[in-house]
C-alpha cells in the first residue's frame, strides 16, 4: 500500500472517528489531554498496522478496539497510578430548555447520573457506555471488548441492575 493512500485513509479516519474516540478514551482515563494523547497513539498504531486490517470487522470497531487497548495499557501504567482520577461522561444532548430552573435541575441530575455510572465496576461501565452513549450493538461491543455476545448481554443486564440500585440509593439518601 502506498504512503499517500495510507495518509488519505488515516486522515479520513481521524475526521470521521477522532471526536468519538476521544470521548471513548475520556471515559476510561477521565482527563481530556490524556484522552487526546491516547487517541493520537491509537491513530499512530492504526497507521502502522493499516496493512493488517482484514475488514472482518468494521473500521469503527477496529479503532475502538485499538483505543480501548491503549486506554487499558495506560490505566495499568505506573504513571496513571500516580494521578487523581476525575469523573466525566459525555453530556447527553438536551432538548429545548424551558427555563433556567429546569436547566439547572436537569444539569444536576445528569451530573449525578454520570457520577453513578462512573462508580460502576469497569466491566459494567464499559458495556453500558458503549451501548447507551455510543449506540453500539451487542455484537459490536463483543467485537470491541473481545467478549462473547452472551457475556456482553449479561454484563449489560447486571450493569443496568447495579445502576438502578445505585440510583435508588442516591435518591433515598439524597
Amino acid at each position: 500500500m502506498e504512503d499517500s493512500q495510507k495518509d488519505l485513509m488515516l486522515e479520513n479516519a481521524m475526521v470521521q472517528y477522532g471526536e468519538e474516540l476521544t470521548r471513548l478514551a475520556y471515559t476510561y482515563v477521565k482527563d481530556t489531554y490524556t484522552a487526546k494523547d491516547i487517541v493520537q497513539n491509537s491513530f499512530i498504531k492504526y497507521y502502522e498496522k493499516i496493512h493488517t486490517f482484514r475488514e472482518e470487522a468494521t473500521l469503527k470497531t477496529w479503532l475502538y478496539r485499538i483505543t480501548i487497548n491503549e486506554c487499558k495499557d495506560y490505566l495499568k501504567s505506573w504513571s496513571h497510578r500516580k494521578l487523581q482520577v476525575f469523573s466525566f461522561i459525555q453530556e447527553t444532548a438536551r432538548g429545548t430548555e424551558t427555563s433556567v430552573e429546569n436547566s439547572v435541575i436537569q444539569q444536576s441530575t445528569n451530573e449525578e447520573i454520570k457520577e453513578i455510572v462512573l462508580n460502576l465496576p469497569t466491566k459494567y461501565k464499559e458495556v453500558i457506555f458503549l451501548y447507551f452513549y455510543h449506540s453500539l450493538k451487542i455484537e459490536e461491543i463483543a467485537e470491541v471488548t473481545s467478549l462473547t455476545s452472551n457475556t456482553v448481554k449479561t454484563r449489560l443486564r447486571r450493569g443496568k441492575q447495579k445502576l438502578k440500585t445505585l440510583m435508588e440509593e442516591a435518591e433515598m439518601y439524597g
